[in-house]
């Protein structure tokens, strides 16, 4: 391209992740339903793994533990907040071609650019940093390897990754697919052994007073909400609908922008159903037995079997939380490379992109698990959660500001209803994060 598009000041230099670009087929406009729905899976599952990555399990624990199932409905309004964002980065890939990132690098000038690149990789390397510890600690429940070399372990999934890439994008989806099975099938049967009520469940669906009034829980559920939507996802999501080689036409976008959101709505779910299943089963195990100060995921493990009476229930929760982190590794690899390359513009090779960012992640939790061990690394998996809330705000209002935008979005703008709905949410996410920040480091 020599000339920019419409609303943006430069001209596109580049696609997302080139080497994947519209490398997938899809189906001509008068196949079935089915046969494009099947065509455009994929991508959604990628970004679903990013909110049942093991950062979300310590919250989902300890709330369940602590307040039964009153926090299930925090947990389904977040899903919300998570689908409409996702079909925000959806629409932005899809109709602009470009990827949130490089509409940054576009829109804003570059000491802004550089700060939110900045700041979007330590949001990355923080939520690597949970999946090291969530891998080091599943490795450790399983195998009995302590959590200093499981953490060095977690280096050795780079070369997993690298495989894997050059087999193809389809390949990668499969895998992430495959693993997400694996831990939904771990919790239908966590929830089968652990005998919920499920009236109750089902009164933990309608939000509470008592989550507002209650500082413990509310800030509880500010952390779950914090935790479930991750900045990273936007990044990512924007990119990887652009692997579909759709036509770039007003109904071609409009057939992707369609079945793309289908697809992560849908996988969204599954990630409801994960993120529910860790509270329920916590607070069917642990909240009905009075055992309310279950706080993180050593107890939870210790647990399981010795109150449910079911032996396989400590090792398949081991084997979920190995499979998230394995999952949100290989997510975590691509969301690297697309917040580098969108907004600096430069490409390294993906060896050396991902030992930088895993380097980041393994280095400080090599050192906090050698001082601090057990208690440590639970600590550490907390302050993750509160960098991601940090980051949270610097990737969706960006995202809003951009798909509803006439010059940039044309006749795929948000309508005044749905932008309206979206800063309501921008609003929502701001204000609750500040607040979580703020307890974080008063300590309030």
């Amino acid at each position: 391209m020599t000339t920019p598009d419409a609303g943006w000041r430069h001209a596109r230099r580049a696609n997302s992740l080139p080497e994947v670009h519209g490398s997938i087929t899809v189906p001509p406009e008068g196949a079935s339903f089915w046969r494009k729905l099947w065509a455009f899976t994929g991508p959604g599952l990628m970004v679903a793994v990013g909110y049942m990555d093991p950062g979300n399990w310590a919250t989902d624990i300890e709330g369940g533990a602590r307040y039964g199932y009153m926090l299930l409905s925090v947990v389904l309004i977040s899903n919300f907040f998570a689908m409409l964002l996702q079909h925000l980065a959806v629409k932005l890939g899809i109709v602009t071609g470009r990827d949130l990132a490089q509409a940054c690098r576009d829109h804003y000038s570059r000491p802004v650019s550089f700060v939110l690149w900045v700041l979007c990789e330590i949001a990355i390397a923080a939520c690597d940093l949970a999946e090291v510890i969530g891998s080091a600690i599943a490795i450790n429940l399983l195998f009995g390897i302590p959590l200093v070399w499981g953490v060095v372990l977690t280096i050795l999934d780079v070369l997993v990754v690298l495989f894997f890439q050059s087999k193809g994008f389809r390949i990668i989806e499969s895998i992430v697919a495959g693993l997400i099975f694996v831990i939904f099938g771990c919790f239908v049967y966590e929830i089968i052994a652990s005998h919920p009520d499920y009236f109750a469940l089902a009164e933990g669906l309608i939000p509470k007073p008592q989550i507002v009034t209650d500082p413990h829980a509310l800030y509880l559920a500010i952390g779950i909400l914090g935790a479930t939507v991750m900045p990273h996802n936007l990044y990512l999501h924007s990119s990887i609908v652009q692997t579909r080689a759709i036509e770039q036409t007003e109904p071609g976008k409009r057939m992707a922008i369609k079945f793309a959101t289908i697809d992560s709505t849908v996988a969204l779910f599954l990630a409801f159903f994960v993120n529910g299943a860790i509270l329920v089963v916590s607070a069917a195990t642990f909240h009905s037995n009075n055992l309310r100060d279950v706080a993180d995921i050593y107890d939870a493990h210790k647990l399981l079997t010795p109150v449910l009476g079911a032996g396989a229930a400590s090792a398949l929760f081991a084997v979920a939380l190995l499979a998230s982190g394995q999952n949100s590794t290989l997510t975590g690899t691509l969301a690297g490379q697309i917040v580098m390359e969108g907004f600096l513009d430069i490409k390294l090779k993906p060896w050396m992109r991902r030992l930088i960012t895993r380097g980041i992640a393994v280095v400080p939790a090599l050192i906090v698990t050698i001082l601090y061990g057990e208690k440590g690394t639970s600590e550490l998996l907390v302050l993750s959660q509160v960098v991601l809330s940090l980051q949270l705000s610097f990737a969706v209002i960006p995202l809003v500001l951009f798909t509803g935008s006439k010059l940039k979005m044309g006749v795929f703008v948000n309508k005044s209803w749905l932008q309206a709905v979206c800063w309501i949410v921008s609003a929502i996410i701001l204000v609750l994060n500040g607040y979580l920040l703020f307890q974080f480091f008063t300590g309030a």
